[in-house]
C-alpha cells in the first residue's frame, strides 16, 4: 500500500489489472507509483514468469488477489472489483475477456464510469488483430526496427523497451490519464484500444517528418542511426564503449579538442574530412580505457558518456546524486517518476506474492462501497 505521508497525485483511484505480460504490468506500476490502489487479479494456478512475483518491480505498491474465473464465487469477486474500480487494465487477445464474461459491455453496464483499458500488440481491429506477436514484430512493422543499425549489418534489436514499454505501457497510461480527465466533465468511462504498433508509430513522428522533408535516408546514412562520426558508439582499449552525441557545432568542436584534433582541419561541411573522421576517432578511442575518456570529458559539453551496464548504472555518481534508483526488499529499481513538486509520488512498497491479499480484498468487498 502507499505511504500515507506521501499519497501521490492519484490517491483514491482504484485500478484492477487482469494480470498480463509486458506492457500491462508496467502501466499498472506507473499508476501505483502515482498513488492508485492497484489490485492485480492473478490466476490461482501459477504461470511461467521471468521474474518471481515478489521480486518484480512492476508489481510494487500493489495488492494481489488470486481468482479462478471459472469458479462462480471468484467470478463474482471480480465483478465486484470492477463495480468499484475507476480503471480496468487487460492485456488479452481481442475477444478473450468477452468470452470470459468481463468484456467492455457487461463491465460498463455495471460501472458506467469505468475506464476499460485494453493492451494488445496489434489492436482490437485490423488485419493482424487476432495474430500473435511480440515487441520485435510490432517495431518491425512500424518501420522503427529497419532504421536501427549500420548499413551493412542487420537491424539492431533495442531490447523490448521500444515496443512493450514505450509504445505499449507508457502509451496506454497516457490514454488512461486522458480518459480520467475527460470523465471529470462527462461523468462517463470509455474503452481504450491500446496497440503497441500504434504507440511505436507515434514515437516515430519526428522521423516521419524527416522522411517527408528528405532528411531521412537509407539505414546507415543518418545521424541518429550511428553512422555520423559525431553521433556513434566507439570501443575502448579495455573492451568497453563510449557514446558520442556531439550534434551541435560547439559540442562537436569540444569533442575534437578533447580528442587532440584541430577543429579547423576537421570541418563537417567537408565530405572528405567526414569520411575519414570515423576511423580517426575509432583508433583514438581504442588507444585508451573507458575510464580515461570518462575523466577526459567529465567537465566538457562534448557529449561523451561511458556506456554502462545496468549494474554499473546503479552506482554511477550522477544517478547517486539524483537518487535515480532505490532498493526495495533487496531489489534495485528506478524510483517513481516524473518528480512532482507538490504531490510527490510515494516511495515504492514491495511487490506482493501471488494472491497475498485475497482474504483482505474479499473482506473489503463485503463492506459498503464508500465511493461517491
Amino acid at each position: 500500500m502507499t505511504d500515507s505521508a506521501s499519497p501521490g497525485p492519484l490517491q483514491g483511484l482504484k485500478v484492477v489489472h487482469l494480470a498480463s505480460l509486458g506492457p500491462g504490468p508496467y502501466a499498472a506500476m506507473l499508476l501505483a507509483d502515482m498513488g492508485c490502489d492497484v489490485v492485480i487479479v492473478d490466476r490461482t494456478v501459477p504461470t511461467a514468469a521471468s521474474v518471481p512475483p515478489s521480486r518484480d518491480p512492476r508489481r510494487r505498491g500493489q495488492r494481489s488477489v488470486a481468482l479462478d474465473l471459472k469458479d462462480p464465487q471468484d467470478f463474482a469477486t471480480l465483478l465486484e472489483l470492477v463495480t468499484r474500480a475507476d480503471v480496468l487494465i487487460e492485456g488479452m487477445r481481442p475477444g478473450t475477456t468477452e468470452r470470459l464474461g468481463v468484456g467492455p459491455g457487461p463491465c460498463l453496464a455495471r460501472n458506467p464510469r469505468l475506464i476499460y483499458a485494453r493492451m494488445t500488440g496489434w489492436g482490437q481491429q485490423g488485419s493482424l488483430s487476432t495474430r500473435a506477436g511480440h515487441d520485435i514484430n510490432y517495431i518491425a512493422l512500424s518501420g522503427a526496427l529497419e532504421a536501427m543499425g549500420g548499413k551493412e549489418s542487420v537491424p539492431a534489436v533495442p531490447l523490448n523497451l521500444l515496443g512493450d514499454y514505450a509504445g505499449g505501457g507508457m502509451y496506454l497510461v497516457v490514454g488512461i490519464l486522458a480518459a480520467l480527465l475527460e470523465r471529470q466533465q462527462s461523468g462517463l468511462g470509455q474503452v481504450i484500444d491500446g496497440a503497441i504498433a500504434d504507440g511505436v508509430a507515434s514515437l516515430c513522428a519526428a522521423t516521419f517528418g524527416m522522411l517527408a522533408s528528405g532528411g531521412w535516408k537509407a539505414r546507415g546514412t543518418n545521424v541518429f542511426d550511428g553512422s555520423a562520426p559525431w553521433y556513434a558508439v566507439y570501443r575502448t582499449k579495455d573492451g568497453g564503449f563510449v557514446a558520442v552525441g556531439a550534434i551541435e557545432q560547439p559540442f562537436y568542436e569540444q569533442l575534437l579538442v578533447g580528442m587532440g584534433l584541430n577543429p579547423a582541419q576537421w570541418r563537417r561541411d567537408d565530405p572528405a574530412c567526414v569520411a575519414r573522421l570515423h576511423g580517426e576517432l575509432e583508433s583514438r578511442f581504442l588507444a585508451q580505457d573507458r575510464s580515461h575518456w570518462e575523466m577526459r570529458f567529465a567537465d566538457s559539453d562534448a557529449c561523451v558518456s561511458p556506456v554502462l551496464s545496468f549494474t554499473e548504472s546503479l552506482t554511477h555518481p550522477y544517478h547517486q546524486s539524483r537518487g535515480t534508483y532505490t532498493v526495495v526488499d533487496g531489489v534495485p529499481q528506478p524510483v517513481p517518476g516524473p518528480r512532482l513538486s507538490r504531490t510527490p509520488f510515494p516511495p515504492p512498497a514491495p511487490p506482493p506474492e501471488r494472491g497475498e491479499h485475497t482474504d483482505e480484498i474479499r473482506r473489503e468487498l463485503r463492506e459498503p462501497d464508500g465511493a461517491d
